[in-house]
């Protein structure tokens, strides 16, 4: 665990021994990133856009390093988003936004993808529209995605991928509000730290 998730205040005694005091820990205690719905949306989203430009793009096309690097942004961002936020609410929120403001672009690709080649994005009127997002929010993507797309054709992999990353997008705009809201609340960190030090003078002039 980082010396950053743990650090408190410490109480100066007067003989100069220290005591620990986790009442008074300022830097927010955050869940591990991995544990994220959104985190493991964007890490399936990265495979299998990794899988499907090796596939179906011609080696030495601009569009597969355009849309691997979008897929990893989108996945990376939120990884250090969530470990920024020890230290910085803000660095937290503009990392979370690079996230969705990559995945946003790497849907566009497959869309692109889609209608260049004249072949189908499913809409609500699809047959197979409702299947597939009932897939996508499920666990059993979780545990079998990386065989399910060796089964699809290129039109049924994209799709996949626009309903994954509507999905990660919405999920990513939901924790933009909470953290937009926590930090409204809770402050900064460097509020948080003037309190805590604040508190500690008071409770020594006591």
């Amino acid at each position: 665990m980082s010396v950053l998730n743990v650090l408190s205040i410490q109480n100066i005694q007067k003989d100069d021994t220290t005591k620990d005091d986790s009442s008074k820990t300022f830097l927010p205690q955050h869940g591990h990133y991995r544990n994220l719905r959104v985190y493991k949306v964007t890490e399936i989203i990265y495979d299998i856009t990794y899988y499907f430009t090796q596939k179906y793009l011609r080696k030495g096309d601009r569009t597969i390093d355009q849309m691997v690097q979008a897929a990893r942004s989108g996945k990376q961002n939120i990884a250090e988003g969530n470990q920024a936020a020890a230290t910085s609410s803000e660095t937290e929120i503009k990392l979370t936004n690079v996230a969705k403001a990559s995945l946003e672009e790497l849907l566009t690709d497959y869309e692109d993808y889609l209608r260049v080649r004249n072949l189908q994005q499913w809409g609500q009127l699809h047959p197979r529209y409702d299947a597939l997002r009932q897939y996508a929010r499920s666990e059993k993507i979780m545990q079998d995605y990386a065989q399910q797309i060796k089964r699809l054709n290129d039109e049924e992999i994209s799709n996949l991928c626009i309903t994954l990353i509507h999905q990660a997008t919405y999920l990513l705009h939901k924790l933009l509000i909470t953290m937009q809201n926590r930090f409204v609340t809770e402050g900064g960190i460097k509020e948080q730290m003037y309190n805590a030090r604040a508190n500690y003078r008071n409770s020594q002039n006591k």
